[in-house]
This record gives C-alpha cells, structure tokens and sequence, in this order.
C-alpha cells in the first residue's frame, strides 16, 4: 500500500484524555479514533492489525474442529427473562425497544441465542457433540468506559459454545480450548498467565479460567505462585489462614469498652491505640439481594465480596446505608462491632479473625469501641470462612510458598455452563438407551479488540509501537529518502514489486515529506521490518532494519532473502 494514498492520520501529541499507553500510541499512529466514550472507529492500520488477530483466532478453532457461525446481535429480551440474566446483567445491557414496542437487548454475550438455536436443531446424542464460534461485534454499557480498545461499550469478541453428551466430553472440549487459547495468546506474542477465576454473570457449575496478560496498565490483580505456578485473580484466589488459634481463653482478659471520640476509621483507631490493623476487627454490613449481613475481617484485611456473595448465594451485594447500618447495630457507621450482632442477623467471620485472641472491634455504640475481645467466646463462630482478598506474602495454598501480586488485562475466560443455560431453554437430546438428558455445555470467549490493546501494552517503547510479526498491519515498511532521485525512487519502486510478488504485505511511504517526519511515522507505526532506499542506492546498499533492532547496510539484491529470513525466523 502507498503511504501517499492511505488513511494514516499520525498526530504529534498525545490525545489529554488518553491514560493507557496503547490508548495514546493507537491514536497517536493513526490506528482508532473516538466516535463516543466508549465507542471506537478502527481506522486501516487498526482494522488490517484486528483481521491479522481474527485470522490467528481462526485457525486454532479451526484446530479443535470448531465451526464458525454468525448470530444476531439483536436478541429478544424475553430470552434474557427466561435465562433470569435480564435483572442480573444490570444496567450493562443495553435495552431498547422496536417500533411495534417488543423489547430487545444489543447482545453483550450469546448464551441465550445460540442454547434456543441448538434446542431448536439438535434432539440425538448422534450430533453432538458441538462446538461453535462467532467473531462478532458485542455491546456493553460500561459505567466507566476508558482505556481505548480495553473498556469499551462496543467490541469485537470471539465467543464459543460447546454442546455435549456428558461432563466427560465437556472436559475434553474445555481442554482443547485451553491449550487453543495458549496457542492463540503466544502467537499473539503475550506474556500471560491462565488463572483460576469466577464465574460472574454468565454462571455454570464447573471451572473457569481467565487469561490474562501482564501489564502495570491491567485492572485485574493476579495472585500467583512463583513456585507451583498456582495462579488466581483476586476474586478466586485462595492462600492458607495466617492465623493459628490456640489455647484460648485464660489469658485474654474480659472485654472492656473505652472512650473513642470521633474514631471512625481503622487509621485512625491505630494513631488513638497504639495498636497494628491486623489486632483490630473491621465489621462490615451488607445488604445482600436486600437482606443485611454482617462481615468481619480484621483492620489490615479487604472484604473479598465475590466470596460473600458465594457463600449468601446472593445475586446482588452492596455496602448497606447508614440508615440499615443504624437498624442493624444501633449505631452509625464506624462503631459497628460483632457483639450481639448474631442475635438480628447473620455474622459471617473471616478465619484469620476467627484465630484472633485478643481484638478490639466497635462497641455498637457511637464513640466507643471495646478491647480484649476473643472470638467464640464474646460473639459465635458459626459462619467461619474466607472472606478476605489475598495479600501478597500470604502462602500459596498448593505449596505453602509466598504469594505475589501482578496485573493483568483479561484477554479471555473459558466456562464449563453444564445444564445451566439448557435446562432454562429445555435443550435436551435422546441418548443411546432412548434416555432424555440435558445438554452439557461450555463457552470460550476472547476480547478480540481487547488483544490489539494488550499487545501494544506489552511491545511498545519511548518512540511508538512494536508489532509482533504475525499481528503486524504491515511486515515491511518501505521508505524512499528523496522522491526527487531517481535511482533512489526507481530502486524503491522496484523493491515495492518485488515485496508484493513474493507475498510480503509491506507499506511504502512515498509521501512528499521531510525524512524525519517518515521515520518518527515508521516508528510510531512500529511495523517490524524498515527497508530505506537513500543515498547509499549509489553503491547498490539499502538500509534495513528490525523495529527494535540495529540498521545495516544491505545489498539491493538480498534485501527480499533477508527479509524472507526474518518473517520466517519470526513466525517458526
């Protein structure tokens, strides 16, 4: 493609509203610009990088015998009702209604359309099982859309859905997919991680894994094992009890209440008391699906909601007002404590604070807090589990080894559904013995704009992007110096053919610009190979160059060998 005619709208400074650094290299190299928040046009650089993301996709689900199909993004709401998603989706579904006033939704996720299509087609063990895709526009209306390509309202996913006769064959599929996934991200050039993950909206009742790429810019934290390999994002993630109770009782004296004045916060109970977050009790209330709960967990700890919310079986979960905080402990916010709690409502306590012997917690009473407490004997341990985020330095629970902590950016999840979706919408098969069973079900989905973002998060450097070769827009960038010079523009022009005949997808800038301005372009682009036809043409000598590598002088006639050499080095 010539530079001259192309769509390449490159600015100078970085867009103000831009934080991510694939946010502002993309919109500085001319790859997306804003239409909305949230919302994206993918200019030719971006929609040639996506097709090169989309073909990779391809071609792993083609390994695993997955078919492609293409579903409406229009879905009935009705659908969504039956699934019982509608009201648990919340307000990222994005609702709308026809002219006749049936409601609809734009489909963030397709287990709904594409479950009624195979309960309409498939009723024998004989057609299963079933493995289908789409590449497909998605739609989600983020809350808080930022990041480019990395939460947006619009995307492009690649989600998959597996039918089967048994978990067996469910296991077999989800396997495939994973090691496809592996395939997909390496290919991609990610450094990423597989961790252990919930569930969320879309439900089943197996295993799920999330992939993750490392990056600092990543909004999910990863709690891995360096030793073992164990790897969980912060909602999933398990580490063993850092507490140990032991003998107790006899050596904790009786609780006592003292006088704290406008001492709300665990900060500032440490400043009054002297005493470390971990010897404090932090009573959290929540109201869970509208039925108020108590948490404990101890000063220097983080409720981890996701596992309240598992162990409540509750859909919704939110930090109650004060009014209910008032209702439930008989005092503002700030002075709740776990004495009496368990009598008006459930307490769960966290384990660590459950080994606790000597804590001090709210007095349930405004301006005053109580020392000396000892679970079990001053509050019930009936509802004793793991309520808390993991910390880095907790131990691994495979291995005993420390945990760390890094971000990633979700690339894809992986869900074993089983009946979940096809005993809502009746899909069922005969088997052999002429037995009527439900369906067996799993989905896969990758953000696929997604990945163009998390590549440029992971291959970039002070002066613009680095493409891995297989997702490259372009493999060559082909520059002439000086349009004026004929032997230069002819011996560029000449090399241009010579790219295109052998297959080699290269960008030629004959642009009647400065050569500081193509190279501070090639650059930014970051295309992996640059070919300049200079001065040196004089002496049959090009420049080539590797995007992050040193230029050399190179034969006029071996730059197509040695460009050969270097795709093939790349894709092996």
């Amino acid at each position: 493609m010539r530079q001259s005619h192309s769509f390449i709208p490159t600015l100078r400074e970085v867009p103000a509203d831009a934080e991510a650094v694939s946010h502002q290299l993309m919109v500085k190299g001319g790859f997306i610009r804003q239409l909305a928040a949230g919302v994206y046009s993918l200019l030719p650089l971006g929609r040639k990088a996506l097709r090169r993301v989309e073909t990779i996709v391809r071609e792993e689900m083609d390994k695993v015998q997955a078919q492609e199909i293409l579903l409406p993004a229009l879905q009935p709401a009705d659908l969504w009702r039956q699934s019982g998603r509608y009201d648990r989706y919340g307000p990222e579904l994005v609702r709308l209604h026809d002219r006749s006033g049936r409601e609809f939704v734009l489909g963030p996720t397709h287990e709904e359309i594409i479950t009624t299509l195979v309960q309409q087609e498939v009723n024998s063990y004989k057609r299963l099982p079933l493995l289908l895709y789409q590449i497909q526009t998605k739609f989600r209306d983020e809350r808080r859309p930022r990041f480019g390509l990395l939460r947006c309202r619009e995307f492009v996913m690649k989600d998959a859905y597996s039918f089967d006769t048994d978990w067996e064959g469910l296991g077999r599929i989800y396997d495939a997919m994973y090691e496809a996934y592996h395939r997909i991200f390496e290919r991609c050039g990610l450094n990423f991680r597989a961790v252990e993950a919930d569930a969320g909206s879309i439900g089943g009742e197996g295993g799920t894994h999330e992939f993750m790429a490392l990056a600092e810019s990543g909004e999910d934290v990863i709690m891995s094992c360096r030793s073992c390999g164990y790897s969980a994002n912060l909602e999933k993630a398990q580490f063993q009890s850092s507490g140990s109770a032991g003998i107790r009782g006899s050596v904790t004296p009786a609780a006592e209440k003292f006088h704290t004045p406008g001492i709300k916060t665990i900060d500032q109970l440490t400043v009054y008391t002297g005493q470390q977050p971990q010897e404090m009790i932090k009573t959290l209330i929540y109201a869970a699906d509208g039925r108020l709960a108590a948490v404990l967990v101890r000063g220097c700890d983080e409720v981890n909601e996701t596992k309240v919310k598992l162990w409540l079986n509750a859909e919704n979960l939110e930090l109650a007002g004060p009014a209910a905080v008032q209702a439930a402990t008989g005092t503002v916010p700030g002075f709740a404590g776990p004495v009496g709690l368990a009598a008006s409502i459930p307490v769960l306590v966290d384990r660590d604070v459950a080994a606790m012997d000597d804590a001090v917690a709210g007095a349930n009473e405004a301006d005053y807090h109580l020392r000396h407490l000892l679970p079990g004997r001053d509050f019930p341990l009936e509802q004793v589990g793991d309520f808390r985020n993991a910390q880095e330095g907790d131990r691994c629970p495979r291995c005993s080894e420390e945990l760390v902590m890094e971000r990633g950016i979700e690339l894809g999840h992986v869900f074993k559904l089983g009946t979940k979706y096809s005993e809502a919408f009746d899909a069922r098969f005969l088997d052999a013995g002429g037995v009527e069973r439900p369906i067996i079900m799993g989905c896969y989905g990758i953000g696929v704009t997604r990945l163009l973002a998390a590549i440029v998060e992971q291959h970039h450097d002070q002066n613009g992007m680095i493409w891995p070769i297989e997702t490259a827009p372009y493999h060559v960038h082909l520059i002439v110096v000086s349009l004026q010079d004929e032997a230069q523009l002819a011996a560029a022009e000449l090399l241009y053919e010579q790219l295109k005949q052998e297959g080699i997808e290269v960008l030629y800038d004959d642009r009647e610009e400065r050569m500081g301005v193509k190279l501070k372009d090639a650059d930014l682009i970051g295309l992996p190979i640059r070919i300049v036809v200079g001065k040196g043409i004089a002496q049959g000598l090009v420049e080539l160059k590797e995007r992050t590598g040193e230029s050399a002088q190179v034969g006029h006639g071996e730059v197509i060998d040695r460009v050969r050499a270097i795709r093939s080095a790349s894709l092996a």
